[in-house]
């Protein structure tokens, strides 16, 4: 009989559920996609249900269920924290405490309740689950492993190894001492939402001069050569109260923080490039720390803060490792295959073979996919007009749409499982337009004209782009673009948005301000389908590439059902939808009254 164990991340933000068979991933995905909440932090009942459907079994046939951190440890924790900055901090605690009493303390009775489960429930720590998602799906027989996030029960950052089936964690920083909190904390003063701007900050980074940095090392951080460092904590509230930084960081600084969709100057910018630089010097202080501590030549790793491709370049390029491989849900999400694949090969020592080659993660294609018969159903049932073509064709077509400036949502096959988009729930465009980036940016996805679009390109023809000498298949690294692509620009007076109007490649709505992309590889092992339409606009075009971005709006996840997408298609400015074997042109439709703008824009104030 097969083993199933269901591992679950909840509570904090981005829940999730997964599931092994044999510890193959069947199965994964985050709550928010199902509940259409961003960051979701409720019990992922919907993602449990999915995970179950996928496998065909119910709750009854599960092994084991385990839960990605331990409530327990977080408690003492967080009461650890507000004594030892007692009497400051009573309102946070007259907030979290009885949320913890009601709910968080009881994680294996509510795991219990809502799945009927009646056998044991397990636990991992939360940086265990981490490193098990970092370690157990890549390539590697063994590796150092790096995990960096906001904070666990204790630790905000561990370094660890793993070999074959076994990983073991070595040395950790704790809480309060937190760089993926650091870095939340300028992402608030910079005007954007913790937990979901870290994103922005790091696009706007590269408009600013980091001339802030000496400041922020003199006052706010003490690092040492290993990389690890101890925080200021005066300048610092996430420790006892419901602001991610005090007064004396205002101050210090010489501005209040950004009030939220407040328009960034010059000075953000340069706060940004200030902590960008800062992070990337840690990182990499860290990630040699690793090599130094366990030998090894290869490192995973995972944590909200493996998210920053700008800092995973870097460690690429300068802490002395020959390969890196990046969980692709690397934050709270990627905790519940952390969970599950930390009780099937530590708990249990089932045994694990690798080829140095390839992953176990699927591409990360692990959501739930549609079949034609339920996408046409749906689209009967909301009398949108369409047509049925065959693979070929509308392959054919797609390409051509995007050389004719066309906008194309693009829904494929099964949903990716973390944050970036990857070719199965995308928005693609043309990335040769001079235009194109504002215009997706303003038009399309609601949000800032200065952030970044990212290429896919074909993984064979990358390197006559990029400067890339790995793959990428995740999104998770930049690279510069070829200096034969590049333009000749001359800035003149330009700076901060202004140098967005520069023209300064042959790709220019997917080569940021600094000429930089950040670039997924599209192989044709793990997405057939999307791989031939890049090689279709290959052969159109003389171009491999294509601009990629998730298919959602602001303050919106990624979507999940043809519902979603259809919504998403009717109530923004994309030209076309492909949606299964079923193209949808907006000029065609007829129903437009039906799906107004208004849930769109409801949705930008709260991002």
């Amino acid at each position: 009989m097969p083993e199933y164990i269901l591992g679950i991340s909840a509570f904090y933000h981005d829940s999730a559920a997964a599931l092994l068979r044999d510890g193959e991933i069947i199965a994964a995905a985050a709550e928010e996609r199902f509940t259409r909440k961003k960051g979701d932090s409720g019990f992922p009942s919907r993602a449990i249900e999915y995970c179950l459907k996928e496998a065909g079994i119910d709750a009854g046939r599960l092994d084991h269920v385990v839960f990605y951190d331990k409530p327990v440890l977080k408690f003492d924790r967080i009461l650890a924290s507000y004594i030892h900055t007692a009497p400051k901090g009573l309102a946070s605690f007259l907030k979290a405490i009885p949320l913890w009493l009601r709910e968080k303390l009881w994680v294996e009775d509510l795991i219990r309740k809502e799945l009927s489960y009646n056998k044991e429930v397990l636990f991992t720590e939360h940086h265990q689950a981490h490193a098990a998602s970092a370690f157990f799906p890549s390539p590697f027989h063994e590796a150092a492993i790096l995990t960096v996030d906001g904070a666990g029960e204790w630790a905000t950052t561990a370094i660890g190894v793993g070999s074959g089936n076994r990983i073991r964690l070595l040395q950790k920083i704790d809480f309060p001492h937190s760089l993926g909190l650091l870095y939340s904390a300028f992402t608030y003063y910079c005007g954007f939402r913790v937990n979901s701007g870290e994103y922005k900050l790091m696009g706007l980074a590269s408009y600013g001069r980091p001339v802030y940095l000496d400041l922020i090392k003199r006052e706010l951080i003490t690092v040492a050569p290993d990389g690890s460092f101890i925080l200021n904590e005066k300048y610092f509230n996430y420790i006892s109260g419901l602001k991610m930084i005090s007064a004396k960081f205002e101050k210090l600084f010489g501005a209040p923080a950004l009030k939220p969709d407040g328009t960034p100057t010059q000075f953000h910018m340069d706060i940004a490039a200030s902590i960008q630089a800062l992070f990337n010097e840690i990182m990499v202080l860290l990630a040699r720390r690793a090599r130094e501590l366990t030998g090894a030549t290869k490192l995973c790793l995972a944590g909200g803060v493996a998210l920053n491709c700008v800092a995973n370049a870097k460690i690429l390029e300068e802490a002395g490792f020959s390969d890196v491989w990046i969980q692709p849900a690397a934050g709270d999400a990627g905790g519940s295959l952390g969970a599950a694949l930390y009780v099937h090969y530590n708990y249990l020592g089932h045994q694990r073979t690798t080829d140095e080659i390839h992953d176990f993660q699927k591409g990360s294609y692990l959501g739930p996919a549609y079949s034609d018969e339920e996408i046409e159903a749906f689209l009967k049932r909301m009398k949108a007009v369409y047509r049925r073509l065959p693979e070929e064709e509308l392959i054919k077509t797609a390409a051509a749409a995007i050389n004719n400036q066309k906008i194309i949502g693009w829904f494929q096959g099964r949903m990716e499982f973390g944050p970036r988009a990857l070719g199965s729930r995308s928005i693609l465009g043309d990335a040769r337009s001079e235009t194109m980036q504002t215009m997706m940016n303003l038009k399309i996805k609601f949000r800032e004209s200065f952030r970044p679009f990212a290429p896919s390109v074909l993984e064979e023809r990358s390197a006559a782009y990029f400067e890339i000498k790995s793959k990428s298949p995740y999104m998770l690294l930049i690279t510069k673009v070829n200096r034969d692509k590049l333009l000749e620009v001359d800035p003149g007076d330009a700076q901060g948005l202004e140098l967005l109007k520069l023209k300064r490649s042959v790709i220019p709505a997917v080569t940021h301000v600094d000429n930089t992309a950040r670039l997924q590889t599209v192989s044709r092992e793990t997405n057939p389908l999307y791989h031939r339409l890049l090689t279709e606009f290959d052969n159109l075009t003389g171009c491999p590439l294509v601009i990629n971005t998730s298919f959602n709006v602001r303050g919106e996840p990624i979507v999940c059902s043809p519902e979603d997408a259809y919504r998403c298609f009717m109530g923004t400015n994309i030209d076309i939808l492909i949606i299964g074997s079923f193209i949808l042109y907006k000029e065609d439709q007829t129903n437009k009254d039906q799906l107004e703008l208004s849930r769109w824009k409801q949705s930008l104030i709260k991002d």
